[in-house]
């Protein structure tokens, strides 16, 4: 039985004093809660939140790391500085790291397995653009992606590995991709992960919903079959919006 993973990512926001404030609203909020939790503060926020949720069951993750380990890199953040920090996870290939900035599949990769050479677990996400999906592409890009990113990964390591699906054109936008159409792409990356791996860590792994993730439509998008948590974007930025989604059911 997989464990449902809520995740909160913060994005660019928040000043450290807002950050203190809500990390300690959701330490208070989620307490003795039955599932996994995590909040990606931004890089500045990082020294201030490790302490409040240090301890809690909430785990903290960063947005992004560094494809190596250290070195004249200016303006990026290494796994050396992240792990001293106390952070936990990282998450790596969000769709505005791919679209916006312009990241690759091959340099995704390559973070992907320095963060788990590191002993980090790794929120890995995949997802289509608009006109792909209308192309009847949607599939095979994530699947691509998935294969991409997952190259070199090998099955012991996949434990600390998490997929999630996070269709573009529903990310921030308000739009969120029906309960039927997520459960069936996260089917899909199911399979393909068994493809890859076989059918037990394809049972295993935990593949998240990111997408206009809301108190209103939680509920109804976890209990898809193969859905088994969320990486919540704008309603994490909130106590009053993110606890509900965490506490569902």
């Amino acid at each position: 039985m997989r464990d449902y993973y809520i995740a909160g990512n913060w994005k660019m926001h928040l000043t450290r004093r807002e950050a203190a404030d809500l990390a300690g609203a959701l330490v208070k909020g989620l307490k003795g809660g039955k599932h996994r939790y995590l909040v990606a503060p931004g890089f500045t926020l990082l020294e201030t939140v490790a302490p409040i949720v240090k301890g809690s069951g909430i785990r903290l993750g960063a947005q992004n790391a560094a494809a190596e380990e250290q070195g004249a890199h200016t303006g990026e953040v290494s796994v050396l500085q992240l792990k001293d920090l106390g952070v936990e996870t990282v998450i790596l290939g969000h769709s505005e790291r791919r679209h916006t900035y312009l990241e690759d599949d091959g340099l995704i990769n390559r973070k992907v397995k320095l963060a788990l050479k590191h002993g980090f677990e790794v929120i890995l996400c995949v997802g289509e653009l608009l006109e792909e999906r209308q192309a009847g592409r949607a599939e095979t890009v994530c699947e691509s992606q998935t294969v991409k990113g997952l190259e070199g990964v090998n099955a012991a390591d996949l434990d600390r590995v998490v997929i999630a699906y996070e269709p573009v054109w529903a990310i921030g936008t308000g739009k969120t991709a029906t309960p039927e159409d997520a459960n069936a792409m996260h089917g899909w990356i199911r399979r393909v992960i068994g493809k890859l791996y076989g059918s037990a860590p394809a049972e295993g792994i935990i593949i998240q919903y990111g997408g206009s993730v809301k108190p209103e439509n939680a509920a109804q998008l976890m209990a898809g079959e193969h859905i088994d948590g969320a990486l919540v974007g704008g309603a994490s930025l909130k106590a009053e919006t993110f606890l509900p989604i965490a506490r569902f059911g």
